[in-house]
């Protein structure tokens, strides 16, 4: 655990307003294991120090390459009934529900980890699957995924604004205003967004784009710290102009 007091590029102290306390929490991708712990922290440094208000912001990318991703949305769904949560969509939870209505996505979404995904619902894919087979497969998944996960996937918020911070999933493209970007842009986005040096109105906090350690630059964050492949995910707190990693 430790501390640090964001600047934005302005040179001004970031902040959120006084009585809010922020955890951000990156991509989790099927790491069911790796949540539990991270919401185990949370609900320690709650009873430790108490807040008026705490919001829990995940940055999206809840399924595919891990092998769990059933259980994550079990978890995020009943954290969101007992806890105050926004849910981010990220672009992994696109593939799934565009395979539901478009089961020829999966020649595209496989590589993105759908096997996992799949699989956590007892559905059983084949490689190299034709149209029919394809269909197949979409029918036994809308058959497994319970109403409330569906629900949930349907209802995933594309960005959060708390102070001077924006919460997105992949990032926001550089020239175009916050209240104007395209979901393309923020679910997707890579290069444009994590080379560009300049200010974007609010300090960015983002994941998508996996990353070591926590990716800290005067203009955004990254906590995104591949989960999935090297068992940490990170959880961002951040409350006044303080910030620590849990």
């Amino acid at each position: 655990m430790w501390k640090f007091l964001p600047r934005r590029i302005e040179g001004e102290p970031a902040r959120v307003p006084d009585g809010i306390r922020i955890y951000a929490i990156g991509d989790v991708h099927g790491r069911a294991d790796l949540l539990d712990q991270v919401l185990t922290r949370i609900d320690a440094d709650l009873a430790a120090f108490p807040a008026p208000r705490a919001t829990q912001v995940f940055l999206g990318d809840y399924i595919d390459r891990g092998p769990d991703s059933r259980a994550v949305l079990e978890r995020l769904i009943g954290r969101s009934r007992t806890h105050d949560t926004v849910c981010l969509k990220g672009n992994h939870e696109t593939y799934l529900l565009e395979f539901l209505k478009n089961p020829s996505i999966l020649d595209e979404w496989q590589s993105y980890g759908a096997f996992e995904t799949l699989m956590s619902y007892g559905v059983a894919p084949s490689r190299n699957a034709d149209p029919a087979a394809q269909a197949r497969l979409a029918a036994a998944l809308h058959c497994a995924l319970p109403g409330s996960h569906r629900q949930f996937l349907e209802t995933l918020r594309r960005c959060f604004v708390c102070g001077d911070f924006l919460f997105v999933h992949a990032g926001v493209r550089p020239g175009i205003p916050l209240t104007q970007q395209r979901d393309e842009d923020l679910l997707w986005i890579r290069e444009e967004f994590l080379r560009f040096e300049g200010g974007f109105g609010k300090i960015i906090v983002h994941g998508h784009t996996p990353v070591l350690e926590p990716d800290i630059r005067p203009n955004r964050i990254n906590i995104d710290t591949g989960a999935y492949a090297t068992g940490r995910l990170t959880c961002l707190m951040i409350e006044g102009d303080e910030m620590l990693f849990l």
